[in-house]
């Protein structure tokens, strides 16, 4: 029986189906919103996009630009100038070149075996004009990353992008379709790398979706290139005339051409749509069935929902491709596709674009290497909120038609940003104009507060800004123009109101507001800072062309390839299906657990855990007969309740480093330095990352991986200012004048204490481990030191995200961990080059050595005390921590997800096996030599809280050092007693707390 609605009831579900009906007919009768498309030349009409970097080149647009204006021509087509690679004429002492005779070319080739460095040619021009590059390349041996190197003539670099010229690696899944574990889940393959030599032209896809152009006079010329990343073989370059490429009207006239050409036809008789005998076919190829991409982090995803192909069904199926992971300009994927016969063919993509609102992705497509037609660079898919079949087609909605010969093609797609480049580069711009305008206020005002209002700022003051700044209202009207027009390109590329168009205007109105009231501005300039903020963030973003791929259709023209768009009943059937198909499936890992095994559990990533047990199941039971059930472990609190239970496993991998103390002071984590061959294992970590790992005289856990702190410059900056990266904490103090005076600074974590303590040799905690040593005098020194950065030397107290200052430049040099590199490589291709990573700054000895103690932290492995398999779990450990497994894990990872997710091992040797740069090789080991980590004592976690209270009662309240420390001592005093109370310690214990280490020795990559 159905409940009888009451009146009020009745009234709402009439009011909801009239606004229903309102809304419905609104967007019936909605007209679509046509903007118009604001040229380029208008765009940067305010002169050249360098921005405020004037020691940089022009970008690539300014040079087109000037091509433009001198009305250069392109190289006629027979003008070709060819450069043996091998015959080079000058190379710096640096650079490691050998030549050598090649038996895949046939003929002689350069081998460039290091990064580093520049090698010259001597070339003859024939005519001026404008010219293509072309070379001739083998990746050698290296990491994970592509080939990258600078070109410039005669001295100088022609355009900003010539400085990283990127030169891929093609890679693939060693094997498809995917291996499935015993759940049923498909398992991700390693990916390889297809060896090869191969040609192409010097390109940027956010800078032209065509080969750049290289302006060329006649006569002779220096060719030089420079290293930036890997090494690489070349065998010959050349300068080409450019390729035109036509108009799809022109390609699809050619093409008909020649079908009746090959045919017998004459063109009167021709009719397109008679050319092709196979009406009604149409094969679909998977997106993850994909030939070769550029960067193995171009991942294949599993998802669950409706025509999704192929259906997982519950289960983790590799059914897509790229998204998220596939970005970044220059990034192609590439599929094998077959045709039956000769004809005409479309070409339907299905996809999501969901990540960027209403903005366009644009991908660049080729087939067999060429873009067929003009419309075909830097095509627009459209946003979509569920995956959308889209055939490729012209701009009133006509699908294109290509002409393919029987047989097999290579159809590639390619991610490119030039068309919201310049508006990238505008914004850049305007960030400048808005970085100089905030400068200046600061400069007038006295207020040098770094992302906050200074402290001392008299906000009661009545101020005349234009007496000190005549022109602030000229400059603030040209960024509003400056904004206003790259609002309005945005909004004509993508025919929409973006995030990115949203946010220029919230400045806009800022800005409006300051030229409202100019004698305000001094009160309200952390307006300006969110703005910048914001425009920043939204600047990194701009060039970002997500897309991801779930299936790509041949067929002949109008045949239905059988995909399906999913509707609102799809998803609503396939989430019940779903859902009642879980009370059937098995999930639980733990029920394929082994009988008589080691059961370790992983507190990392299910797909790390995937490369463990396959590892595992190769390599270690094989070889030692001893059978291993591998588990997640969701969060450390499992391993709590689980221990408490007394169900808990034999080895714990990806613990935090005090974890393995704190289970030891609980009587629950086994001392592995009472196994067999502990000594010898021992040996493959820095001493220093052990001491995290010792209590009582024990050894209750190992390193698996590990961070450390290194310094980061933009070498194109220092270079500017006449400034040499640092070696000691005097040389920074030294060098901040000339930063700030540019209204630059030095970046240094706020609360990272621990470097100036251990570099001033100031011991946190007594020998006993009992006592706090905070008091004493060497602690007030490091203490004083460290809070000095900030309020004597005016270091930055809050900076939102140091690699985005970082790429910006207004904080040029700065100290922070790993991460930084691994994101500076992955995230910041637009600096490539113009940095570098250095070990950390130091305090000098009597003999001129440079201490550069600090912390590494690490992430490790432990065993538990009530373990029945002790001997076979220990033998897992000393297998795990082994430097060859710890190489091959590293390798396997990196390959299957890219740079950015790099296995820092532990172990030395095998750290340093894996592909570094030089440099950066020599920047670790140098920084590994001052590895110290702080030791665990009972109430260790103590010691981060009352250093952050005595930061902020030193630097925010002004107390003096010596009361603000003194605080923090008798707090970590008193909780260090109540531990050892907790645990039944006696007041006298000694627990034998690790001093500081010798500096560490390398021989090669084997730690002394």
């Amino acid at each position: 029986m159905f409940r009888k609605l009451n009146k009020p009831s009745v009234t709402l579900v009439m009011l909801i189906a009239a606004a229903a009906l309102f809304l419905t007919i609104r967007s019936l009768n909605a007209e679509t919103v046509n903007y118009p498309q604001l040229p380029v030349d208008e765009l940067t009409a305010a002169g050249s996009l360098g921005g405020r970097e004037e020691h940089q080149p022009s970008y690539y647009l300014d040079a087109q630009r000037t091509y433009s204006s001198l009305g250069l021509k392109q190289a006629q087509k027979n003008s070709e100038i060819v450069i043996a690679a091998a015959r080079y004429t000058a190379k710096s002492a640096d650079a490691d070149i050998e030549r050598t005779h090649d038996a895949e070319t046939g003929g002689d080739i350069m081998r460039w075996m290091n990064d580093t460095g520049w090698v010259e040619w001597e070339l003859e021009v024939q005519e001026e004009g404008l010219y293509e590059m072309e070379l001739d390349y083998l990746p050698l041996e290296g990491s994970f990353s592509p080939v990258v190197r600078g070109i410039e003539i005669d001295g100088a670099v022609p355009f900003r992008e010539a400085a990283s010229i990127t030169l891929d690696r093609v890679w693939k899944d060693d094997q498809y379709p995917y291996s499935r574990n015993e759940l049923g889940n498909e398992l991700r393959p390693v990916q390889t790398e297809r060896i090869g030599w191969r040609t192409m032209a010097a390109a940027d896809y956010k800078a032209s979706s065509q080969p750049l152009q290289w302006h060329l006079t006649k006569g002779r010329h220096v060719l030089r290139m420079t290293g930036g990343r890997e090494p690489v073989a070349l065998g010959s370059l050349r300068f080409v005339a450019p390729e035109q490429v036509h108009s799809y009207a022109e390609y699809k006239d050619a093409m008909s051409n020649k079908q009746q050409a090959l045919a017998g036809q004459s063109p009167a008789s021709s009719n397109e749509s008679k050319s092709n005998d196979n009406q009604g076919w149409a094969k679909v190829f998977e997106g993850e069935q994909f030939a070769g991409k550029s960067k193995p982090g171009i991942q294949t995803v599993s998802l669950r929902e409706p025509h999704i192909s192929p259906d997982p069904k519950g289960r983790i199926v590799y059914n897509a491709i790229g998204g998220e992971r596939w970005r970044l300009a220059g990034e192609w994927v590439e599929w094998e596709v077959e045709v039956p016969e000769d004809g005409f063919y479309e070409i339907v993509i299905k996809y999501l674009q969901s990540w960027r609102g209403k903005s366009n992705s644009y991908r660049t497509i080729t087939i067999d290497g060429k873009v067929p037609f003009r419309e075909l660079l830097a095509y627009a898919l459209p946003s979509s909120g569920n995956f959308s079949l889209h055939p490729l087609q012209s701009n009133d909605g006509i699908p294109f038609r290509f002409y393919l010969g029987k047989g097999k093609h290579v159809l590639r797609m390619t991610a490119d940003a030039s068309v919201v480049e310049p508006a990238a580069l505008s914004l850049k711009q305007a960030l400048s104009q808005m970085a100089a305008f905030d400068r200046k206020l600061r400069t007038i005002t006295g207020n040098f507060g770094f992302g906050r209002d200074a402290p001392n700022m008299d906000r009661n003051r009545t101020w005349d800004v234009e007496l000190y700044y005549p022109g602030i209202r000229t400059d603030l009207q040209a960024m509003i123009e400056r904004l206003e027009r790259t609002a309005a390109y945005l909004k004509g590329v993508h025919q929409a109101e973006t995030d990115t168009v949203t946010a220029i205007q919230i400045a806009v109105e800022t800005l409006r507001t300051y030229s409202s009231n100019v004698d305000n501005i001094p009160n309200r300039l952390a307006d300006l800072t969110v703005s910048q903020n914001n425009l920043a963030l939204w600047l990194n973003q701009l060039s970002d062309q997500m897309v991801m791929i779930d299936a790509l259709a041949l067929r002949t023209p109008g045949a239905d390839t059988g995909l399906r768009e999913a509707g609102t009943a799809d998803y609503v059937w396939y989430s019940t299906v779903d859902f009642f198909r879980t009370f059937s499936m098995q999930y639980n890992e733990k029920s394929l657990n082994k009988e008589e095994a080691v059961t370790v559990w992983v507190q990392r990533g299910r797909d790390y855990v995937d490369v463990l047990n396959q590892m595992i199941e190769q390599y270690f039971t094989p070889e030692t007969g001893i059978k291993v059930n591998v588990n997640l472990m969701p969060n450390p609190n499992a391993l709590i309740l689980s221990n408490a239970a007394g169900d808990q496993p034999d080895v714990v991998l990806g613990v935090s480093p005090e974890m393995p103390a704190d289970y030891a002071m609980r009587d629950a984590a086994a001392d592995l330095s009472q196994f067999p061959g502990f000594s010898e294992v021992e040996q493959r970590f820095l001493p220093g990352v052990m001491n995290s790992y010792r209590y009582n005289g024990g050894t209750y856990g190992i390193p698996e991986i590990q961070n450390f702190y290194a310094l980061y410059y933009r070498t194109d900056i220092l270079q500017s200012l006449g400034l040499e990266p640092p070696q000691t904490w005097d040389d920074v103090y030294r060098m901040m004048p000339t930063l700030q005076e540019q209204g630059m600074t030095f970046f240094y974590p706020p609360k990272e204490f621990s470097v100036f303590f251990l570099q001033n040799k100031a011991d946190l905690y007594s020998a006993a481990g009992r006592d706090s040593k905070l008091g004493e005098k060497k602690s007030l020194e490091a203490f004083t030191e460290w809070t000095e950065l900030f309020d004597k030397h005016l270091f930055p107290l809050d900076v939102p995200s140091f690699i985005e200052h970082f790429r910006k430049g207004d904080v040029p040099v700065g100290i922070a961990d790993f991460s930084m590199y691994v994101m500076l490589n992955v995230a910041a291709p637009d600096i490539t080059g113009n940095w570098k990573m250095a070990p950390i700054p130091g305090m000098p000895g009597e003999d001129g050595t440079v201490a550069r103690w600090a912390q590494q932290p690490t992430t490790g492995a432990m065993m538990m005390k009530n373990s029945d398999n002790k001997e076979d779990a220990w033998t897992f450990l000393n297998w795990w921590t082994s430097t060859g497994v710890q190489s091959r894990y590293g390798e396997d990872v990196e390959s299957l997800y890219g740079l950015e997710y790099r296995w820092n091992s532990a172990n030395v040797e095998a750290l340093f096996s894996m592909p570094w740069p030089k440099e950066e090789l020599d920047a670790m080991k140098e920084q590994f030599r001052w590895a110290n980590n702080i030791p665990i004592v009972p109430g260790h976690y103590f010691l981060p809280r009352v250093m952050d209270f005595a930061w902020n009662d030193r630097v925010l309240r002004g107390i003096p050092a010596k009361e603000a420390l003194e605080d923090g001592n008798n707090s970590l005093q008193r909780e260090i007693r109540r531990k050892l109370e907790d645990f039944g310690l006696p007041e006298d214990i000694n627990l034998h707390v690790p001093g500081t280490p010798h500096p560490n020795e390398f021989d090669g990559g084997t730690l002394r």
